[in-house]
C-alpha cells in the first residue's frame, strides 16, 4: 500500500482496517479470480466455464465486441448476479461467503445503467457511497463529508451538488454516479462503462481520474471499455471477450495485434504503437482497402 493511502488510513482512525478483510493473517492484495465460472440468465448462458485472474494494484480493462459478455461478466465478479456453476474470490476469499458489508467496504461498483432514485439531488446521491462506513448510534461525520466533496470536486460535480440527478444531461449523471463510487472509498471499484454518454474531453477526464485513483491512491481499478486504444493507453492489464471466452488476457502491447481484432472484432485494421505513449493504437483500415481485399 502506497505512503499516501497509509497516511490517509492514519487520519480516519474510525475507519475499520479493511486489509483483514477476505482471507485471515493475508495482507490485502485486492486480486480479483474467476474459476470455471458460468453465467446465465434463464436457459441462456453467458459465460460459459471462464477461468480469469484480475491482478491487484493495476488498472484492467474488459473489451470485446457488443454482447460478448462484459457486462455479465462484471455482474457475476461484483455479486450482482450468482454465477450457476464455479467461484469468484477477492483475494482467495469466496465472495458469496462474505458479509455484504465486508463486500461493500472492499468492492466499489458503477454499474452500465444506475436507477436514479427520484428527486434525489447529486449531493444526496452522493452521500449514499458511505452507506457501507456507517453504524449504528454514529453520526455523520467529519470523514464522511471529507469524503463526499473530494468525490465531487474529482469528478466536476461541486456545482451540481443542489440539482437533482434526474434533471441533468447524459454525461453530468454519469459524471455523479461515478462521484458515488469514489465516495465508497474502497480500494478496488469495478466501472461498468464509464465513459458512456461522455463527449470526448469527458471521457479523458474520467480516464485520466482513474489513472490518477491507482497512481495517487493506490486503488485497483477494473472497467469495461469499448475504445480499444483508450483501453491500451490507460490500462495495464487487458481482458478480451469473445462469445463469452476469454480470447486474450495480459499487458496491452503483448495482447493486442491485428490477428486478435480481426478474429474478435471482424474488423480489417493496423495496431501500431500511439506517437506519444507507444501503447498499441488501432487504425482501422479503408473502405477501400477492406473492399480490394475483400475481394483478392
Amino acid at each position: 500500500m502506497s505512503d499516501k493511502r497509509e497516511a490517509a488510513r492514519a487520519q480516519r482512525p474510525d475507519e475499520p482496517d479493511r486489509a483483514s478483510d477476505g482471507v485471515a493473517g493475508s495482507p490485502q492484495r485486492n486480486e480479483l479470480a474467476a474459476q470455471a465460472i458460468d453465467l446465465r440468465y434463464g436457459d441462456r448462458v453467458v459465460i460459459d466455464g471462464l477461468d480469469l485472474v484480475l491482478p491487484g494494484n493495476s488498472v484492467t480493462a474488459i473489451v470485446g465486441p457488443n454482447a460478448c459478455g462484459k457486462s455479465t461478466l462484471l455482474r457475476g465478479l461484483t455479486r450482482l448476479l450468482r454465477p450457476s456453476g464455479g467461484t469468484v474470490t477477492l483475494d482467495g476469499a469466496d465472495i458469496h461467503r462474505m458479509s455484504a458489508r465486508t463486500l461493500a467496504l472492499r468492492m466499489g461498483l458503477l454499474p452500465q445503467q444506475p436507477i436514479t432514485p427520484e428527486a434525489i439531488t447529486v449531493e444526496a446521491l452522493v452521500r449514499l457511497g458511505r452507506y457501507p462506513h456507517q453504524r449504528l448510534l454514529r453520526p455523520w461525520s467529519a470523514t464522511d463529508q471529507s469524503a463526499v466533496e473530494d468525490a465531487l470536486r474529482r469528478t466536476g460535480t461541486t456545482e451540481l451538488r443542489d440539482q437533482q440527478v434526474d434533471r441533468l444531461s447524459g454525461g453530468q449523471r454519469q459524471r455523479a454516479w461515478i462521484a458515488l463510487a469514489l465516495a465508497q472509498d474502497t480500494d478496488l471499484l469495478l466501472l461498468d462503462e464509464p465513459t458512456t454518454f461522455l463527449d470526448l474531453r469527458h471521457q479523458l477526464d474520467v480516464l485520466d481520474l482513474v489513472a490518477d485513483l491507482h497512481a495517487e491512491a493506490g486503488r485497483t481499478v477494473v472497467m469495461v471499455l469499448h475504445d480499444l486504444g483508450q483501453a491500451a493507453r490507460y490500462a495495464d492489464h487487458l481482458v478480451v471477450l469473445h462469445d463469452g471466452r476469454l480470447a486474450a488476457a495480459g499487458p496491452p502491447a503483448e495482447v493486442l495485434d491485428a490477428e486478435l481484432v480481426r478474429t474478435v472484432f471482424g474488423v480489417d485494421c493496423l495496431v501500431m504503437p500511439d506517437p506519444e505513449t507507444g501503447t498499441p493504437l488501432v487504425i482501422p483500415r479503408s473502405r477501400t482497402a477492406r473492399l480490394t481485399a475483400a475481394r483478392a
